[in-house]
């Protein structure tokens, strides 16, 4: 566990806030928690880092034409390239006028910052960025009172808070726009919303001012102000930023509406509100991406801790530094503090300090992007080495609805025919096996036929007249009351039905059979793929379900399953996830997230799968808004390939301070080379760079499933 003042967002740890800057009044309560241990609170002042950014940038801009005749008039600049700047009264003190105005204005924020860290005995990159350029100044001003010292170090101080300014901005504005997921999510919401009144009208009213009963009109173009129940009308939303479904959806009467969405069709819809604030879907997906941001892996825990010790090894080497040059070459002061400047500033942790939170901002931004919202930031880290996905059945790999699964016809009849006929006669029938007639009719576009004489024929099935012909549709027991034979291909349809635990409906047209139905739950068509993906990864996996063995073993088999457990109680799936860690695998559990939240919290990670209205369940470390068993393997490939970033940055921060330091130091001075410290600060913010560089190419990662 961290304490409150180690769980600082990425801008806290590495920017300086300014009272003097323009922030909002949350920010400043946000930083004036900085000064103790008060914690943070809430954490709305994370979302806009261009505050941060705007700083950097206009310090930056500031100092670089400043820095400009401070590299004119240095006489060391001038020594190596052989010129002589024009003096005139006055022009000696141009140097140390413009650098103390750097100084102080371009290097504040790195003073201010790293008097918080000294003040809570946690040294970090700041307190090294500012002892070494403070380092640089005192003694370039001691040159000017003492001439024995050597020449200043005026010109590296001015080049050194340049290039962190620089570095800074650039970092300030990668962290701005790798979280731009949750500002994007928070611009979905319109500022008003147009209510319809008791008596008709339309008035305009901030959406912020909603109540639950409201009616709002949503016109084509216009975004849901808040989550509600169509009550009027019809149109297709985009909902592609909540669910990152790509096809608009259909929407009609009594069906939800989702805060944030858009109304893309061209009808217009009433709405009664069912939600508003922070009890909309979309503002605890806000929430989810918020809580991801702000916890800490362990990963990053490991790159805090190496950047805290980094700082304890570059006051060592610079201290060996010091006592090596002072023992070895005597008299050279100003080399002495050159070597231990730049070994300052090559030390300085900032790469390694943004490895971690560049990389996992992104992975939050396309997760929420692809539908998935993560909760526990460790989930994203270890799914990887996910070993068994236990998954529940019904809603998950199955679309939880009766539906047709299979026909067969005999030769003259076309299945469209038959459909569309045997809807018909079901027209008024209730039962769940005449819906899933009905609706593959409308799915599949079907005109269906005018019937009389509806009958319902108790426990065999129904009877009506379609065109003059007496026509029947029942199961087996509806074939044993009219005494009739089925053909066998309609026979043997059945036989292998029976066997995938499917129900089997007959077609009978003048006391002939002319079609079989397969009725049974739909297995979702992106199943089997997920399953098939999966086994590429190398994991099994598992079915929990509360149906039968003969249902459970059809569906296993015929996606492919590894093991599956039938019968299971809710209470039990708890259970089977322990019975399956006790083999010593690491476990996945993917369901609804309610009646398996112990199984959900057992599992070493929980994901719950369900509607944009589930994203809240809090017993899942990661949440599915789609129920898309494809959505398993995203996470599984995101994962592996956040991992790696994450491990690429830690060895190139961590790594470039091996090389670095010791060159810093000085070891190849017996061959002629010293590395001034201005390119230690020009190569440091290079290596910044590059770990900010290397985090955006997560966004290039493959999530598409074959």
């Amino acid at each position: 566990m961290t304490t409150a003042t180690e769980d600082h967002c990425a801008c806290c740890r590495i920017c300086a806030f300014d009272p003097a800057e323009t922030h909002t009044e949350e920010e400043h309560a946000h930083h004036e928690g900085h000064g103790d241990n008060s914690g943070h609170g809430d954490h709305s002042g994370h979302g806009d880092h261009s505050g941060h950014e705007q700083t950097f940038r206009r310090r930056f801009w500031v100092c670089l034409p400043l820095s400009v005749p401070v590299l004119y008039w240095s006489a060391s600049i001038q020594g190596w390239f052989g010129y002589a700047a024009p003096t005139f009264p006055g022009s000696a003190l141009i140097v140390p006028v413009l650098a103390t105005y750097i100084f102080f204005y371009g290097g504040s924020p790195f003073l201010r910052m790293a008097g918080w860290e000294l003040r809570s005995r946690k040294p970090g990159m700041m307190t090294l960025i500012a002892l070494a350029i403070t380092v640089a100044y005192v003694f370039s001003m001691a040159t000017l009172i003492w001439s024995g010292f050597g020449e200043d170090f005026f010109w590296e101080l001015v080049t050194l808070i340049d290039i962190m300014l620089l570095g800074h901005w650039m970092e300030m504005r990668s962290v701005r726009l790798a979280s731009g997921a949750l500002d994007a999510l928070a611009a979905l919401l319109p500022d008003e919303a147009e209510v319809v009144t008791q008596t008709g009208e339309i008035e305009k009213r901030p959406s912020n001012e909603l109540e639950a009963g409201d009616v709002v009109l949503v016109r084509p173009g216009a975004s849901v102000p808040a989550d509600a129940t169509v009550v009027g009308g019809s149109s297709d939303l985009d909902e592609s930023m909540i669910t990152g479904e790509s096809m608009p959806v259909g929407k009609s009467e009594d069906d939800q509406l989702i805060a944030g969405t858009v109304n893309g069709g061209s009808g217009s819809l009433r709405a009664r509100v069912t939600a508003t604030g922070d009890q909309t879907t979309l503002a605890g997906i806000m929430k989810l991406v918020a809580e991801a941001q702000a916890s800490k892996s362990s990963t990053q825990l490991l790159a805090d801790r190496a950047a805290s010790f980094l700082f304890y090894a570059a006051v060592f080497a610079a201290l060996v530094t010091a006592v090596v040059w002072t023992a070895v070459f005597g008299g050279l002061e100003q080399e002495m503090i050159a070597r231990v400047v730049t070994v300052l500033v090559i030390a300085c942790p900032h790469a390694l300090g943004l490895a971690i939170p560049l990389v996992v901002a992104n992975t939050t931004a396309i997760a929420a992007a692809n539908g998935t919202l993560i909760r526990n930031r460790e989930a994203i880290d270890t799914a990887k080495d996910l070993e068994v996905i236990a998954v529940d059945k019904t809603g998950t790999l199955t679309e939880g609805r009766i539906g047709l699964t299979g026909i067969a016809s005999v030769d003259g009849v076309d299945e469209n025919e038959a459909v569309a006929m045997a809807a018909g006669v079901e027209g008024d029938s209730e039962h769940l096996m005449a819906a899933a007639i009905r609706n593959e009719a409308e799915r599949r576009g079907l005109t269906v036929p005018h019937v009389d004489e509806f009958e319902v024929l108790k426990g065999r099935g129904v009877r009506a007249s379609v065109d003059g012909e007496e026509v029947h549709v029942g199961g087996p027991r509806l074939i044993e009351a009219l005494g009739i034979s089925v053909p066998t291909h309609l026979r043997d349809f059945a036989t292998v039905a029976g066997g995938q635990a499917r129900s089997v409906v007959y077609l009978v047209r003048n006391r002939a059979p002319v079609a079989a139905f397969a009725l049974g739950d739909v297995i979702r068509s992106e199943s089997r793929r997920a399953v098939d993906a999966l086994h590429r990864m190398d994991v099994q996996v598992a079915m929990l379900t509360g149906d039968s063995d003969e249902v459970a073993g059809a569906v296993a088999g015929e996606l492919g399953i590894d093991r599956y457990f039938s019968q299971v109680l809710p209470e039990d799936k708890d259970r089977h996830i322990q019975e399956l860690q006790a083999e010593g695998v690491m476990v996945g559990m993917v369901g609804d997230g309610v009646n398996d939240a112990p199984a959900l919290i057992r599992a070493n990670i929980g994901i719950a799968i369900g509607s944009g209205t589930d994203v809240a369940v809090q017993s899942a470390d990661l949440v599915l808004v789609k129920s898309n068993p494809l959505d398993i393997v995203r996470i599984l490939k995101l994962s592996a390939a956040s991992y790696r970033k994450q491990v690429q940055n830690i060895w190139w921060g961590a790594g470039y301070n091996i090389v670095m330091i010791p060159l810093a130091a000085g070891v190849l001075a017996p061959w002629g080379f010293l590395m001034p410290p201005a390119v230690g600060a020009l190569l440091m913010s290079i290596s910044t760079i590059v770990v900010a560089i290397n985090a955006q190419l997560l966004k290039r990662v493959d999530l598409r499933v074959s």
